[in-house]
């Protein structure tokens, strides 16, 4: 058996990485356990050839089609919205577009504002400086004076909004529509020993060149260096408890299949909104027969995946094609509640730069505009370099019956029993599809689009992973309290997007780490709690 440390994180990836960092002037003995490996840029797709064949193989962002040994499997077949996670030391934030926004002040309220969900214990005004410490920590590029948001520092300039910006700024500005250069964890300049973005357009799949704020590159380094120890290739299959229900540590399966126990004062749960419910309803014993901190009954309950819908056309002009950053502005124009639209909360604008070549070719081809035969390379020409588009990110508001649970037969390859989903849209979520799509064509004919396709709800997005333990002052209605720490088991700690009440209509991850550096803060301030 393992030494006894003194806190266990379970999990490297964007939440487990920055409470990690900021625990570490503790000076506490701590663990981190991630059952995926280092990553070697090098290696990514980006540095050969084949790197959009390698999309679809080992670098897909859906682990059933991925299949890596640090990968389990995930049966996503009762719900539209396929799961898409990366497990290895930097998680998720391995393979994100480094898209960076936050949540907005009335995200925290929407049962006040809205009548709807619930409202979170904290607000933005609590989250602000921890927003402001993970934006210098991550690097993020940023243009200052977004009026969708209060002000805010900018630690670097914006990345380059390129013809795909400009000619969509254009377009909103005729239809005098909210937008802005989007922040991005995306280094325009040299940052802390890392090297500027070359607009390389791959941001999707590992950035060889370090200018994308992954945790491997931005917190994990200084961690390390404080002395915080990292485990790779460690799968935790369950949280062990004693007579008194506190954590005393997790089972955990190494590289040669060996179970290994790992003894611990305090355990923090960091396997985003899929992989913490799972190992705590695989937690279940006499003493949490329903699994571990599952008294409300919510653990793995009110999974929000934000549904995505794509609008994309085609221009006479050649745009930037996939170089650059792959998204370049936002706009938050329709995001606050606006009753007459027929759906209470909001989404986000992502605007899109093109595709590669084979993507191209086939998404032309699946849309109709490439023609085999006569005509197909002259069609091709045409569509790419000249394309480009939006993403709406839409608020999904928390549901019960969508919910992540233990699947009876499909087991990982330790024998885990892998995360079942089981997850429907709601009328409000179908809705807001249907607003966004018609908002985007218009958009898009601003601009002087043609050749307009859409896709709603797509498919592959499931990469937002939260509300499957969220946080709360009621016992009966949360997981855990409003900060971070467990109502049954009192030295037990999540940090990742599991704790989310509501899911907003951006992107997390900002939020997710913001939580996270604000729990770590909270756990440093009421040690002497801890054990009360």
């Amino acid at each position: 058996m393992n030494e006894t440390v003194d806190v266990l994180i379970i999990g490297a990836g964007a939440s487990g990485a920055a409470v990690a960092w900021s625990l570490a002037e503790t000076k506490m003995r701590i663990l981190c356990l991630e059952q995926g490996d280092w990553q070697k840029p090098s290696g990514y797709p980006s540095s050969g050839r084949d790197w959009e064949a390698r999309l679809s193989e080992d670098f897909a962002i859906s682990p059933n089609r991925r299949r890596l040994a640090a990968d389990y499997p995930i049966n996503d077949d009762d719900s539209p919205i396929k799961i898409a996670n990366f497990n290895g030391v930097g998680g998720g934030t391995i393979l994100y577009a480094g898209h960076y926004p936050r949540l907005h002040p009335s995200d925290f309220k929407v049962r006040s504002l809205d009548g709807i969900a619930e409202d979170w214990p904290i607000d933005y005004a609590t989250l602000e400086p921890f927003y402001a410490l993970n934006d210098r920590m991550m690097g993020i590029s940023s243009l200052l004076g977004d009026p969708a948001y209060p002000p805010k520092e900018a630690v670097m300039p914006p990345i380059p909004m390129g013809r795909t910006g400009q000619t969509l700024g254009k377009a909103m500005n005729r239809l005098g529509w909210h937008w802005w250069p989007s922040d991005a964890a995306i280094v325009t300049r040299e940052y802390e020993g890392r090297a500027p973005c070359i607009n390389l357009g791959q941001c999707g799949s590992g950035c060889a060149q370090g200018a994308k704020g992954s945790t491997d590159v931005t917190y994990w380094p200084e961690a390390i260096r404080a002395r915080i120890e990292l485990r790779s290739r460690c799968r935790v299959s369950r949280i062990e408890t004693n007579e008194a229900g506190m954590a005393t540590g997790a089972y955990y399966f190494d590289a040669d299949g060996r179970e290994i126990f790992q003894p611990a004062e305090i355990v923090i749960m960091a396997c985003n909104g899929i992989g913490t419910p799972r190992i705590l309803l695989n937690s279940a014993s006499d003493r949490f027969p329903n699994g571990l901190a599952n008294s409300s009954g919510l653990v793995g309950k009110n999974l929000m995946l934000h549904p995505y819908a794509q609008i994309r056309g085609h221009f006479d002009q050649p745009m930037d094609g996939h170089r650059g950053s792959p998204i370049c502005t936002w706009s938050h124009e329709f995001y606050e509640t606006d009753r007459s639209r027929g759906f209470v909360r909001g989404y986000c604008y992502q605007f899109s730069r093109g595709t590669g070549p084979v993507r191209a070719a086939i998404n032309g081809m699946a849309d109709g505009l490439i023609p085999w035969g006569e005509g197909h390379h002259a069609a091709f020409r045409r569509l790419f370099g000249h394309s480009a588009g939006m993403v709406s990110v839409c608020e999904d508001l928390p549901e019960e019956t969508n919910r992540v649970t233990l699947d009876p037969d499909l087991k990982d390859a330790d024998g885990i029993p892998a995360p079942k989903i089981t997850y429907r849209l709601s009328d409000n979520s179908r809705k807001m599809l249907d607003h966004s799509v018609a908002r985007g064509i218009e958009i898009l004919k601003a601009a002087g689009a043609h050749h307009i396709t859409t896709k709603a709800p797509l498919p592959f997005a499931g990469w937002h992973l939260m509300g499957t333990a969220r946080m709360g002052a009621d016992p009966e209605r949360s997981v855990v309290n409003e900060w971070g720490r467990s109502h049954d088991v009192k030295n037990l700690f999540i940090v990742d997007g599991s704790v989310f009440v509501t899911s907003g209509g951006v992107n997390p991850t900002s939020t997710i780490q913001a939580v996270a550096l604000y729990i770590a803060d909270q756990i440093k301030s009421r040690l002497y709690e801890l054990f009360d």
